[in-house]
């Protein structure tokens, strides 16, 4: 079992296209370049009193938000996921009618113990503040961060990460094609 965690990398993307009310995830995209990521669960604490005490607890699980930092935002991610779209001269087009898609988000953790990989199940991304700065006497380098909102899909799935006893057959394809759990009596 890890006890620390200390690196971050291997980010893809997967598009998710709808098929008659069936979640469909496209192949995955490698997002070079992954800088870091940080998530903070979103959901609350209810809390029910009746004869003079909590009657009732229990947690809303609403996903996460948080943010995705890379070297730079790649340009098949701006027209798979953020709408963006190129012109016949090749030139990228932010238009404001462009609509965003849905994606998986897959990546993983470095522990003491290995890799820890995980896959978010639908995840929109917000466009990424533009800034540079100029060049002096030594090159500093400048990433993007995209807002990620991760929420449950239509059947409540919200994240999947590998253990110490993930089958090397499931480690091996993870950034094949996005896992989906195969036993519904844990999810």
């Amino acid at each position: 079992m890890p006890k620390v965690k200390f690196g971050f990398k291997n980010a893809y993307y997967s598009k998710i296209t709808e098929t008659d009310g069936e979640i469909v995830y496209g192949t995955p995209v490698k997002l070079n370049g992954a800088v870091s990521m940080s998530l903070a669960a979103a959901g609350e604490l209810v809390q029910f009193y009746a004869d003079d005490g909590l009657y009732f607890s229990d947690n809303t699980n609403n996903g996460y938000d948080g943010t995705l930092e890379l070297a730079l935002v790649p340009d098949d991610f701006k027209t798979d996921i953020l709408g963006e779209t190129l012109d016949t001269n090749q030139v990228m087009v932010e238009n404001a009618t462009g609509v965003s898609n849905p994606f998986a988000l897959l990546c993983e953790f470095t522990t003491d113990n290995g890799a820890k990989k995980f896959a978010f199940y639908n995840c929109i991304a917000s466009r990424p503040e533009l800034a540079a700065t100029t060049m002096g006497e030594t090159k500093e380098v400048s990433t993007e961060t995209l807002n990620l909102t991760i929420r449950p899909n239509k059947d409540g799935l919200v994240k999947v990460s590998t253990t110490k006893t993930t089958s090397s057959e499931v480690l091996n394809s993870w950034y094949s094609t996005v896992y989906v759990p195969v036993n519904d009596e844990n999810v």
